[in-house]
């Protein structure tokens, strides 16, 4: 299956599960634009693999945290789409943190709330008006929206109102057809965090006995799953939850 002459947009798409989104999408004939924040030099890496694909790829610079940033950022977009409109949005931009609960500052929370939940509010704000009737939005939530792990608290709180906007964004876009759903990954090794659950041993050995499939996720378990999951013929599924972590505490 490919999906050709469409175009998505991916948050924070230079690394980790947002390159490996950017990368299976336009394996399935997708032009791709998505956004880094500072990692130049690897946002050019995948600009080189999505036209390796043969693709247009396109890297925006944005800093998901600065609001202000916004109107500026959205005059990029729409001077990269020219007369073309959006199909895919994939609110994948993140950062983690890690934390006992009665040890997380403030400081700590608002960023969090500022990367995870007010970017994927006010971005797909600003960019529903650049989509084609019809399309695809995903948001990016976690399965410790799901499940409890301690040092957790605050990014899972995070996720989980994802989670909830995600239900009302789908009843308050869908005539205009634009399906919205949330996909949840588990523990995945990428530089997420700085390595967090990648380098940790200690981590994926406690882990790896409370997943059904017996390992650790990689990358390519998420990207290529988002690639399907946004496709044309998904049309009809709508503020539904997808949890890819290889049955997580089950």
């Amino acid at each position: 299956m490919t999906t050709n002459n469409r175009i998505a947009l991916i948050t924070g798409g230079s690394r980790g599960l947002g390159r490996n989104m950017a990368e299976a999408l336009a394996a399935r004939g997708v032009d791709v634009i998505f956004t880094f924040h500072s990692a130049e030099a690897q946002a050019a890496e995948v600009v080189k693999v999505i036209e390796s694909h043969g693709r247009t790829g396109t890297a925006l610079r944005l800093d998901v945290r600065d609001t202000a940033g916004y109107p500026a950022f959205v005059e990029q977009l729409k001077k990269t789409l020219g007369d073309r409109k959006l199909d895919i949005l994939v609110n994948n931009a993140g950062t983690g943190a890690y934390a006992p609960f009665m040890e997380v500052t403030e400081a700590q929370f608002d960023e969090l709330v500022n990367v995870h939940l007010k970017s994927t509010f006010f971005i797909s704000q600003r960019v529903v008006p650049l989509m084609n009737d019809g399309g695809r939005i995903l948001n990016v939530s976690s399965g410790l929206a799901r499940f409890a792990l301690p040092g957790y608290a605050a990014y899972a709180t995070m996720k989980g109102a994802v989670e909830t906007l995600t239900r009302s964004m789908a009843r308050e876009l869908g005539p205009r057809r634009i399906s919205v759903n949330v996909v949840a990954p588990g523990a995945i090794a990428t530089d997420f965090g700085g390595g967090h659950v990648r380098d940790n041993k200690q981590l994926q050995a406690m882990l790896i006995p409370t997943i059904a499939m017996g390992r650790i996720g990689q990358p390519d378990d998420i990207g290529p799953a988002v690639a399907v999951l946004t496709a044309p013929e998904l049309g009809w599924m709508t503020a539904q939850r997808i949890e890819l972590s290889g049955g997580q505490s089950l």
